[in-house]
Formats: structure tokens, sequence, C-alpha cells
């Protein structure tokens, strides 16, 4: 499991990940809009960057606890995944400001709150975890799916 070996490498590659899927929508969105050609890229496009999105916030999450980040920090991290192209920056100074390790702390360390608890098992059991986090996230990207397209929830 060399993707979860560091928060950091975990950090880099989800980052990058929604970065890739906000290149993909936008191009569908082009497509679809602009161009008039075809809306198939938006729906594939779409739905990975609202998978990889949830990712993502999971992400953040996990890291941020285990690192202690503020959360000044943890809402800056989230938001950087609702504008395009930041979660690149974003995980880059979070890099420089020591925000990302490279060991997990809560492997070597119990926990001291539940939050914490939680995170070291999860970090303790990756596999069944990871398994977990995308079954959990997969549920909640359908109930997201079938609710409709985000722009739609409010109108």
């Amino acid at each position: 499991m060399r993707l979860l070996s560091t928060p950091s490498r975990l950090y880099r590659v989800l980052a990058f990940a929604e970065m890739v899927t906000w290149t993909l929508l936008i191009v569908g969105m082009l497509l679809k809009y602009v161009l008039d050609v075809t809306d198939a890229l938006v729906r594939i496009g779409g739905g990975l960057h609202g998978f990889t999105f949830l990712c993502y916030l999971v992400v953040t999450v996990l890291v941020a606890i285990d690192q202690r980040w503020r959360l000044q920090d943890v809402v800056l991290g989230i938001g950087s995944a609702v504008i395009p192209y930041m979660t690149v920056p974003f995980e880059r100074s979070a890099m420089r400001r020591g925000l990302l390790g490279d060991s997990w702390r809560l492997r070597a360390e119990q926990g001291r709150n539940g939050l914490e608890k939680i995170v070291s098992l999860a970090l303790r059991r990756p596999i069944p975890a990871a398994l977990i986090a995308i079954v959990v996230v997969a549920i909640v990207y359908s109930v997201l799916l079938s609710l409709g397209p985000p722009t739609e929830w409010f109108s």
C-alpha cells in the first residue's frame, strides 16, 4: 500500500487527481455548452470529478486529524477542491508549511479523542478502512447523483 505510506504521498495523489478531473469536467463543459458537440464528457468528467472530490474531502479530513491541522487549514484544504486547480497549490503550500508529514502520527500513537481513535484504527488497518471509506463515498455519491446536478439543488 505504497499510496498510503505517508500523508504527503496520499494527499499529493488526491490533489493531482482532483485537478485532472476538473480538467475533464471543464473540457466536457466546453464541448457541451460552447461548441455544442456532445455532453458525454460532462457526464464522464462530472462523475469522475464528483467521486474524486468526495475522496479528496475524506483524505483532507483524515490527514488533518492525523497531522493536527488547525481548523483554518482544514477549511482551506476543503475549499481548495471547490475552486478549479487549487488543490495542487494548496498541497504544495501545506507541504512547505509542514502540514504534511512523512509518517502517520496515529499509526505510532493512540488517539487522544474519538476522532483520533477512529483515524488511528483506520491507519492501522488500511485495507478494510479504505474499503469502508470507498463504500461510504459511493453511497454519498449515489445520493448526490439522485439529487441531480449541484446547480439544481437549491432551485
